[in-house]
């Protein structure tokens, strides 16, 4: 990227430091009121409400963190203390079975009928067969209680929240408010969209399998500390196999391995409180209710405390009943550790967003020449402003893939409908996009219809990622917003909801995995899937995508990108690092 950037920018420098932490300094409710105050919210009772239970609990997570991180000390010292006490058990019986002489060691000795004879009839008699290393490990691990005392248990957490209503209610606003005010104040914190959050699962799921594999080629350092050990050989070999079936036991609870490394970076100090805002959680498949039900309930059991929004109440989000006992387990646990509050306004706030200073058009329509051309026009004006070289380049997507961005030029991409949408990409590629490009042109959007519903899927999703990393858009389209999901031909839309995964091949093996891990078979879908997602999940995904683009053409959302996009936090971070003090410091 082109530094020149770096110095255009860095004489607004103080105030965007100023204005971002005062952003961060209030707490949902003050800013929710002082946005209320400006003008750039509608007053809604049912917001202020969620913005007062989001202020409460953020209240409540200063004192938490504080607990968790004395608990994580003494969890960390148990540990420690269990796993000496582990080895001094495995070491006496060890010691007892080269005493007894329950292994002869062959490559020392010349054994004769009766040694052999002998040697078998006490394998019988000593060394656990079949099942044997389960019950010797859970022998242990009784003892180990009895020893070191069970673990210790986590300070009660507060109640998250569950956020649920309708499209422009208000509930990705109000937990991103939260979110924001918990910088600084909750140490492991993160925020996923549904789609995120399933491929950052199957990101995990690959890099665990991948290490697994890798520790098992490489056995001996692993287990390097029985190789110094006074015991013979076959001994020593008996030692590996009960450490290697620890192991195992541990790796075949694979989500709850995922959930451990979920929020909290490996090399990251792991004490302190957790905290995980999810936007949009559904249900829409079976390796969804799986994978959800697994990691977001070893999280909540844990100690992490979430806060998540949906359209539906959480009783409704499976009403196919697929896997309706996993479901209801991970029903009970989200009604333990969450409380709901329906935002009940039926008004879509973001048709009221007030458009002062609309001098900028970011949606062209229709495809006609006046159109096209300033739509032609944007683009030459934002690539000139941004300085540098209109060049194709390549951009890493998950699993080690790739995708070709035809014009780019310094944090902007230009796409048209066909190439972006038209091809077999999802939502892997789309972040990819969101993350790299703080601007994104797309040309050439048509009317949506059944005709083309896979196009429709890739574009809604494309719009889901573009508005959750907060980029600005533009396009020019066949027809306005609020008609691009009107479209007749060959009937309406269906399946919305399910794309994010069309693409993710490698994640193929992942999901049949985790389906095998939580006891689910990989028959059809039940009958009623289709007629429940084309009726009340294709309505919702349409509204919300249309509620989307009409928010990113306001000029408030455009302001908010050079304070939310990755992109932009990166760079002012790098600049605030290298800024002088003085320059730090805005004059009011």
């Amino acid at each position: 990227m082109d530094h020149t950037w770096k110095f255009q920018f860095a004489p607004l420098l103080p105030f965007f430091n100023y204005f971002v932490s005062l952003f961060f300094l209030l707490g949902p409710l003050a800013h929710y009121r002082s946005m209320v105050r400006e003008g750039k919210l509608k007053y809604d009772t049912y917001q202020e409400r969620v913005a007062f239970e989001l202020e409460e609990l953020l209240g409540k997570l200063q004192c938490y963190q504080k607990e968790m991180e004395d608990y994580h000390v003494k969890l960390a010292t148990w540990e420690k203390n269990r796993e000496n006490e582990r080895r001094k058990l495995l070491l006496e019986e060890a010691e007892l079975k080269q005493k007894d002489g329950v292994w002869i060691d062959t490559k020392n000795h010349k054994s004769s009928f009766i040694d052999k004879w002998i040697s078998r009839r006490r394998r019988r008699q000593n060394v656990e067969p079949g099942v044997g290393k389960m019950v010797s490990y859970f022998n242990r691990e009784k003892k180990l209680d009895s020893v070191v005392g069970v673990q210790p248990v986590p300070p009660t957490a507060p109640k998250g929240l569950y956020l649920y209503g309708n499209v422009g209610s208000g509930k990705t606003m109000l937990m991103d408010m939260f979110y924001s005010a918990t910088k600084g104040i909750v140490k492991h914190r993160r925020r996923f969209h549904f789609h995120e959050a399933m491929l950052k699962i199957h990101e995990h799921m690959h890099e665990i399998w991948k290490n697994q594999a890798e520790e098992q080629s490489q056995q001996s350092s692993v287990f390097s500390w029985i190789d110094s050990l006074p015991f013979n050989a076959k001994v020593k070999e008996w030692l590996v196999g009960e450490e290697r079936y620890k192991q195992e036991l541990h790796s075949k609870h694979i989500l709850a391995s995922v959930a451990d490394n979920f929020l909290i970076d490996r090399k990251a100090d792991k004490t302190g409180a957790s905290i995980l805002c999810f936007d949009e959680i559904q249900t829409v498949d079976v390796f969804a209710i799986v994978a959800l039900s697994g990691i977001v309930s070893k999280l909540l059991t844990t100690g992490t405390v979430l806060v998540t929004t949906s359209n539906k109440a959480p009783e409704n989000l499976n009403q196919d009943g697929m896997q309706k006992d996993i479901f209801l387990s991970f029903l009970s646990k989200l009604e333990e550790n969450c409380q709901k509050i329906l935002i009940g306004s039926d008004i879509d706030y973001r048709r009221l967003i007030p458009n002062k200073r609309m001098d900028q058009v970011s949606f062209f329509w229709p495809s006609s020449t006046g159109a096209c051309r300033e739509y032609e026009r944007m683009w030459c004006e934002v690539t000139r402003k941004a300085g540098g070289a209109i060049t194709s380049t390549v951009i890493p997507v998950m699993f080690g893939r790739c995708l070709e961005v035809p014009e780019s030029c310094n944090g902007i991409a230009r796409f048209n409908f066909e190439y972006i949408c038209g091809r077999p990409v999802g939502a892997s590629d789309y972040i990819a996009v969101a993350r790299h490009y703080h601007t994104v042109f797309v040309s050439d959007i048509p009317v949506m219809s059944m005709r083309i519903r896979d196009k429709a899927r890739r574009f809604i999703t494309l719009i889901d990622e573009l508005y959750n990393h907060h980029c600005c858009i533009f396009c020019l389209a066949a027809c306005s917003i609020d008609d691009l999901f009107q479209g007749t031909d060959e009937g309406t839309l269906f399946d919305l909801e399910s794309f994010q995964f069309e693409t993710e091949t490698e994640g193929g093996k992942l999901r049949r995995d985790v389906l095998a891990a939580g006891s689910v078979g990989l028959g059809p879908a039940p009958s009623g899937i289709t007629s429940l997602l084309s009726g009340q999940e294709e309505m919702f995904a349409f509204r919300r995508a249309v509620s989307r683009l009409i928010e990113m053409q306001t000029p408030s959302y455009r302001d908010g990108v050079q304070l939310f996009h990755p992109l932009f936090q990166q760079h002012n971070r790098q600049l605030t690092d290298h800024a002088p003090v003085s320059q730090l410091q805005p004059s009011l």
